[in-house]
Formats: structure tokens, C-alpha cells, sequence
């Protein structure tokens, strides 16, 4: 047993047995090597679910290939309904950075629940507080704070509030970048090279909408530009009154696509000279690269930050931070300049207290969870790398402490533009498909980022790197 420790809380949990081999896990489950067969209980309660929810599932980017039904997530596994068994590095789009049901975090879901605390809906909370406290405190970013529900309300509030200060109505996003679902930023995600266009730089690309109904006149105040681009946002700045640029540091939604040496700081200045908003949106980079985020290992301080996913371990809660003077807005003393901010689950207990949770655990043992992920992705990123020179496949391994992505071509791309002129999609996704038939779970869509949690292990990652040499071989052939 190991026994953790913070000023007032002790848990115990057991430390992790050895993870079963690939083919023990297929073995053990009754999994076909093939994948054939092996889904039949999903199959039925996915065929029972069509008939009442569109699709059969409640968010669309669930309806992947091959259709599983998961029922049981335990630190770094997943089990599907017919028992299947996997090593998760989904982690379902990044939440459960310690893993799924971490035993800290449902400890405080479950005595927030007994100790009687309910959703009120009229005034505030210690908990709220609380949390509050914690994330200004530790977020050189954050000077004040506010709590939503998903990290799409937050990016949407951060850009509604930019246009309320700045009296400006057009916008700056990424192409490959992913801000929310809501219409400012529902376009040019991962669309292809022969729709948008030619490189253009600088310059903007057409808003390519991934929805229906959105207004064409909502559409000509967003402006789409390259990643790592700085003469873009020059471009766009001097055609436009631009009230904001969103951006993640890191494009985390088409793997891992790193800022080049000097673009956020670069950001930073543009920002400041031409009076727009800078909002940076660490939805999948905060917390799990740092307390800080993303934006303290670079150095840089946003005007306004966005928080989700890895900030509950996989509880519905997002943050909206940044400087005092702009958050005061939603509160400010002139009706008329004042910025709507409600929601009557914002904050609620359960989540909040899974926050409260989580931030406590990142900070115990003097950052032992970063390390620890940190040591297990080097060790990642280091046998791929050996596992593709041996094999000499052209690919690299991109990587942000506990987040990669192997991209099958010869250099780390630097926007989506260079992404999707070279990464080998085909490749990728086969090589995804048949590691989840052998109970390795990367999601099966090429170019997504892949999360190691805190509940890894070593015997994990080898287990992990034994299969994915095992399917390259053969692919290679």
C-alpha cells in the first residue's frame, strides 16, 4: 500500500499490478484477434439506443469505427460491454488525467454527496470559493474567475466578453484549431487541402463551417488563419476591428502541433499593439502539462484563459480567468455595458468538489503526478522512436509531457496546412484500428493526441510499445 498526504486527508490505494500482455488482454477477454465478432453487446445496445437518440450517441465525435460500448473505466483501463479489456490512452478527449475513478477525487465527490450539498441556484458556496482560491493562486494567468459547465460555454463567454470591452465584433481562430462547438468557432478544424485553398501568408482562409445553421453574416466576422503565422494576425488586424484572437498554445485536436520559438510572446505583442483580446484556450493543455497551464511554461500571460477537461479529472466543469479589469465586466455598474454570465449548474457541488480534488493531488508530494507522467512519456516517445528507426518507417514522435502523437511523415508538422499535405491519414488510422483490436485503445481517428494518466504504469507503456512494434511489423511488410 502507499499512503498519501496532504494537510488534511490520508488515502490509501493500492499500487497498480503488472499489466496482462497484448495477447494476454485479448486472451483473457475472449477478444478475436481480428476484431471480428467481438462487439456483439455493443452492437445491441448501440442498435437499442438509434431508435431513441440520434445517431445512437449524445455527442457525434463518439461515432467512431468499430462501435464499442464502454461500461467500466478503472485508472488506466477501459472494459467494453462484452468484456473486452484495453490500456486507455484516450482518456475520453484527455479528462481523466489521473486516471479513470481516481480513489482522491471520488472520496471528495462522495463526502461532498453525504454531507448534504445540493444545488441551490440562489447565492454562492465555499466550495466555489474554495476552488476559486485555488486556481487564482496557483495560475499566474488568473486574477479573477468564474465557473461554467464545458469548455465550449467558456471559450464562448471569453469571446462575448472580448466584444463587450473592446466595442469590436470580429474574431481571429486557427485552422486546425478547436474552441467549442458554438457558431464563432465551429469551422476549419480538419478540412481538406483542396477546399481551403493554397497556403496563404499572410492572409485568412474562408470560414469552412463543420455545422449547419450558421449565418453567413456570423460567419464574415471570423477569420481563420495558420497556426505559427504572426504576419496573419498582422493581416487580419489591419483589415478588421478585431475584437479577440482564441487560440490553443498547443493544437492539441490534430495531435500535438507545438508554437514555434517566439509565436505566443508574438501574440503577446500584436495583442497589445493592435488592442485586441488574447484569449488562450487551455481546455486539453491546462492542468495536464502544469498547474499554470501551458501558457506559465511559455512564459506568456493571456488577457483571458480558458480551463476544462483535465481540471476535474473528467467532471463537467470549465473556467473562465484572466485579468480583473476585463472579468469586472460581468459585473459592471452600467447595465448596458454589463455581460450576461449564468447558468444554473455552474458550479455545482459534485463537480466542484472533483476540482477541488484534483488541484490538491497535482499539487501533493511536490508535483509527483507530473513527474511520474512526464518519466512515462519520455519513456514512450523514446521506444517509438526506436521501434520506427528500426523498422524504418518515416515517421515522427511528437510530445508534450503526458501527450503524443506519431505522425507518419519526416518532420513534427507546424500547422494543419503541413499536416495534411504529409501525414499519411490511411496508415495512421489502420495502425489505431488494429492496436484496439489487441486491447490498445487509441482513438481510431489519424492524428489525434493520445493521454497518458497518472494511473500508468511502466508495465503499461511496455506493454503498449510490444504491440505497436507487433502492427508496424506487420503493416511494414
Amino acid at each position: 500500500m502507499m499512503t498519501l498526504h496532504n494537510s488534511d486527508k490520508v488515502l490509501d490505494t493500492q499500487v497498480a499490478s503488472p499489466s496482462p500482455s497484448p495477447d494476454e488482454f485479448c486472451h483473457q477477454a475472449g477478444m478475436d484477434t481480428d476484431g471480428s465478432g467481438a462487439y456483439a453487446k455493443s452492437a445491441q445496445i448501440l442498435n437499442h439506443n438509434r431508435r431513441f437518440i440520434p445517431g445512437g450517441v449524445v455527442s457525434v465525435n463518439r461515432a467512431v469505427q468499430p462501435e464499442i460500448v464502454f461500461v467500466k473505466g478503472q485508472g488506466a483501463h477501459i472494459w467494453d460491454a462484452d468484456g473486452n479489456q484495453y490500456i486507455d490512452y484516450h482518456a475520453a478527449f484527455a479528462p481523466h488525467f489521473l486516471g479513470h475513478n481516481d480513489p482522491y477525487v471520488t472520496d471528495a465527490v462522495i463526502s461532498v454527496l453525504q454531507n448534504g450539498a445540493s444545488l441551490y441556484g440562489s447565492g454562492t458556496t465555499e466550495l466555489e470559493g474554495h476552488l476559486a482560491e485555488l486556481i487564482c493562486r496557483h495560475i499566474p494567468a488568473v486574477e479573477s474567475v468564474q465557473f461554467l459547465n464545458t469548455g465550449s460555454e467558456a471559450t464562448y463567454q471569453a469571446i462575448r466578453l472580448a466584444r463587450a470591452v473592446t466595442g469590436r465584433d470580429h474574431i481571429v481562430v486557427m485552422q486546425g484549431g478547436y474552441n467549442g462547438w458554438h457558431d464563432d468557432v465551429s469551422c476549419n478544424l480538419m478540412t481538406p487541402l483542396d477546399v481551403i485553398g493554397p497556403r496563404l501568408s499572410p492572409g485568412e482562409y474562408p470560414y469552412i463551417p463543420i455545422s449547419a445553421g450558421i449565418p453567413r453574416e456570423h460567419q464574415q466576422l471570423v477569420h481563420p488563419i495558420n497556426f505559427n503565422d504572426l504576419e496573419s494576425v498582422e493581416y487580419v488586424c489591419q483589415k478588421y476591428p478585431t475584437a479577440a484572437l482564441i487560440t490553443e498554445p498547443i493544437l492539441q485536436n490534430i495531435g500535438i502541433i507545438k508554437p514555434s520559438t517566439g509565436y505566443l510572446q508574438g501574440l503577446r505583442r500584436l495583442a497589445d499593439r493592435w488592442g485586441f483580446v488574447l484569449i488562450i484556450d487551455e481546455v486539453k493543455t491546462g492542468f495536464r502539462h502544469g498547474i499554470g497551464g501551458y501558457a506559465k511554461i511559455a512564459g506568456v500571460t493571456p488577457d483571458l484563459v480558458v480551463f476544462g477537461k483535465a481540471m476535474a479529472n473528467g467532471y463537467p466543469i470549465a473556467a473562465l480567468g484572466g485579468k480583473k479589469k476585463l472579468m469586472d465586466w460581468f459585473v459592471h455598474p452600467d447595465p448596458s455595458k454589463r455581460v450576461l454570465l449564468a447558468g444554473t449548474y455552474n458550479a455545482h457541488p459534485v463537480p466542484t468538489a472533483a476540482a477541488i480534488a484534483t488541484i490538491e493531488r497535482l499539487l501533493m508530494n511536490d508535483g509527483e503526478v507530473y513527474r511520474h507522467v512526464e518519466s512515462l512519456g519520455r519513456k514512450m516517445q523514446e521506444g517509438l522512436e526506436k521501434i520506427l528507426c528500426a523498422l524504418g518507417c518515416e515517421a515522427v514522435v511528437a510530445r508534450q509531457g503526458s501527450a503524443f502523437c506519431i505522425y507518419f511523415m519526416d518532420h513534427c508538422p507546424r500547422d494543419w496546412h503541413d499536416l495534411a499535405g504529409h501525414h499519411d491519414f490511411g496508415f495512421d488510422e489502420e495502425l489505431r484500428k488494429k492496436l484496439i483490436q489487441r486491447g490498445t485503445y487509441f482513438f481510431p481517428v489519424a492524428a489525434k493526441q493520445c493521454s497518458i494518466s497518472f494511473a500508468h504504469t511502466i508495465a503499461d507503456i511496455e506493454a503498449t510499445l510490444e504491440q505497436i512494434h507487433k502492427q508496424l511489423s506487420a503493416m511494414s511488410r
